[in-house]
């Protein structure tokens, strides 16, 4: 037996409809009517699964779980998010596993971005 990967992320929120629209705007996730979408990733893709510690300052405290998504041409979505003035919250900072920048959606999650 083995882990294929992850088969989805799953989240409650006030306003769905909302919060659909700023993904599809933001980060160009279209929704279906189910209020979901299936994202495939490139082959060269891979997925973390990380554990922090309940103090660790990576991320906000009273959030306990964080996205990341994988992408290419980070400089591009910098220069995205500052046309939808969506700011970022962090960054970019580049080390040797790569570039991330952080973003927040409406509900005030933090979204890490990244470019491997």
């Amino acid at each position: 037996m083995k882990i294929k990967g992850f088969g989805g992320v799953f989240w409650r929120t006030k306003d769905v409809v909302s919060l659909r629209d700023w993904y599809l705007k933001t980060l160009g996730i279209g929704m279906e009517d189910w209020n979901g979408a299936v994202i495939k990733p490139d082959e060269d893709n891979i997925t973390i699964f990380s554990l922090f510690k309940e103090e660790s300052d990576y991320f906000p405290v009273d959030q306990s779980v964080m996205l990341n998504f994988q992408v290419e041409d980070i400089e591009g979505w910098m220069e995205h998010f500052k046309k939808i003035e969506v700011p970022l919250l962090k960054g970019p900072e580049k080390s040797e596993y790569g570039t991330f920048i952080w973003i927040s959606d409406p509900d005030g999650r933090w979204i890490e971005i990244w470019e491997k």
